[in-house]
């Protein structure tokens, strides 16, 4: 049962970076824009976060283990879909169905696979849990590039088939059956939630495209999240039969693990996002090289996470344990904060372990320390919610350091530009460049280039010194948790 359901959960992580690389192949193919591609992306995640609230509720309704199933065959079907896609639409279509069926696969298998063991192996089987989860977005852009350079884009999607068979196969075989239960479902709540999910997401999405705040589009979902998002405050506040039982918003524990979700998708997710463009666009690395520097952040990531396991069936603390591997996270974005265009693989290598470990120490304690003390039949409901933080979180991280980026790349673009003149040694005379015709504006073009690496680096740099005090920020209200307690036991299994 675990490995049916540790391979499902990979399956669904990765496909949420690995279409990222194939989409300039995606557009010649389906005979898209530049813009209207994206909406191969938008799609699968809109439709997974407006899908995920609603895990509680359809697990007690049609039973966790049909709902699980379920989600797994509709995955591999959305999948194979979406690999035969003959236009734009179809395709945005089938990815949207990817997203929802997907979107209950990572809350159903964590719960599972709490429910299925003793309190004592918890963190063992979090660690074990939580490798499919961070190692999936280390993973999906490499082999989205490989299997597009290797065969074609399709092929993105088509390798979800053979690894989702045999993981439908052993759950449908081997997952055990949970108890029902009668739950009103909350319709309010749901509607005002999606909406704001909805208008949050497109916000983040479209906002690149449109100058964000200088478009009247951008300026309504700004409007819509902040209306829909106070509105659903509101109602789970007072409303008799709310979405999410406010126990769950109670426990303390619980609700600064929403908090630390957010940030590991801010750092973890917005960090892989700028790193392979500035790998391949600087420093001239192709995508099988791009894979074999970050690969060691995957190995930090399974080191730590066993090790934290360790520690916390032991006993230990979580908490300095949880801060320690924000200080190591943000040691680690110190140390690309000081990068320049002359770094070589050994330091892009060193600083990926060192996150890797330091993400896999804050993982695994926090998941403990969070279903610590928690109702069991929470757990779903729980479970969900923290993947919701995360998936906000990394979109909003990967929006605002994208945003970032090219705000500070044109600013240092002009600030450089401004201090190249014949009078600060320049290679070129500026002066009698209009001599040589097409060669002096052949020298222009190749400073120009000069000029435009230098920013981007600038700009690069500038993220990582953000996340690094986020990061850093985060380290002390890990001792606002509770000290570690005793896990709630098993789920009872129906008969």
């Amino acid at each position: 049962m675990i490995i049916g359901a540790m391979s499902a959960s990979l399956l669904q992580i990765l496909d949420t970076t690995i279409a990222n690389v194939a989409l300039p192949h995606m557009q010649s193919s389906l005979g898209a824009t530049v813009d209207t591609v994206t909406w191969v992306l938008t799609s699968y995640i809109i439709a997974s976060a407006v899908a995920l609230p609603v895990t509680g509720w359809l697990a007690d309704r049609i039973g966790a283990r049909n709902l699980f199933i379920g989600s797994v065959a509709g995955f591999i079907l959305a999948s194979m879909l979406c690999g035969m896609a003959q236009n734009l639409e179809e395709m945005v279509i089938f990815r949207a169905l990817q997203g929802v069926a997907g979107a209950f696969i990572a809350p159903l298998s964590q719960s599972f696979m709490l429910d299925a063991t003793r309190p004592s192996r918890h963190p063992q089987i979090m660690a074990i849990w939580g490798m499919g989860i961070m190692i999936g977005p280390i993973l999906g852009p490499i082999l989205g590039g490989w299997l597009t350079e290797a065969a074609n884009w399709r092929w993105v999607f088509f390798v979800n088939l053979p690894v989702g068979i045999v993981s439908l196969v052993l759950l449908i075989t081997c997952l055990p059956a949970r108890p029902r239960r009668r739950r009103r479902f909350d319709i309010a709540g749901f509607v005002l939630l999606a909406l704001a999910l909805t208008a949050f997401q497109l916000m983040l999405d479209r906002g690149t495209q449109e100058d964000w705040l200088a478009s009247a589009e951008i300026w309504a979902y700004l409007l819509v999240t902040l209306s829909a998002t106070w509105m659903v405050v509101i109602h789970f506040a007072t409303a008799r039969a709310p979405m999410f039982e406010r126990q769950l918003f109670a426990d303390r524990n619980f609700a600064i693990a929403l908090a630390f979700m957010v940030v590991i998708g801010i750092v973890m997710f917005a960090v892989m996002a700028l790193l392979p463009p500035m790998l391949q666009h600087l420093f001239g690395y192709g995508v099988i090289d791009t894979g074999i520097v970050l690969m060691p952040r995957g190995v930090g990531i399974l080191v730590s996470m066993q090790v934290s396991g360790l520690m916390m069936r032991r006993g230990l603390d979580a908490r300095p344990v949880v801060a320690s591997g924000f200080i190591i996270c943000a040691y680690s974005l110190w140390q690309m904060a000081n990068w320049s265009l002359d770094v070589d693989a050994f330091h892009v290598i060193v600083s990926g372990l060192l996150q890797g470990l330091g993400m896999g120490l804050v993982f695994i304690p926090l998941q403990v320390s969070a279903f610590a003390t928690l109702d069991p039949r929470l757990r779903t409901d729980g479970s969900s919610l923290l993947n919701l933080f995360r998936s906000l979180g990394a979109s909003a991280g990967i929006s605002l350091m994208t945003v970032l980026l090219g705000r500070n790349l044109q600013v240092s673009h002009a600030d450089l530009g401004g201090h190249v003149t014949a009078a600060t040694g320049s290679v070129v005379d500026f002066s009698t460049a209009d001599r040589f015709q097409m060669l002096g504006d052949t020298a222009m073009v190749v400073l120009d280039a000069e000029v435009n690496r230098q920013a981007a680096m600038i700009a690069y740099v500038d993220d990582y010194w953000l996340m690094m005090w986020i990061t850093l920020a985060a380290a002390p209200f890990a001792f606002l948790m509770r000290r570690n307690l005793r896990p709630a036991g098993p789920v009872a299994v129906s008969e």
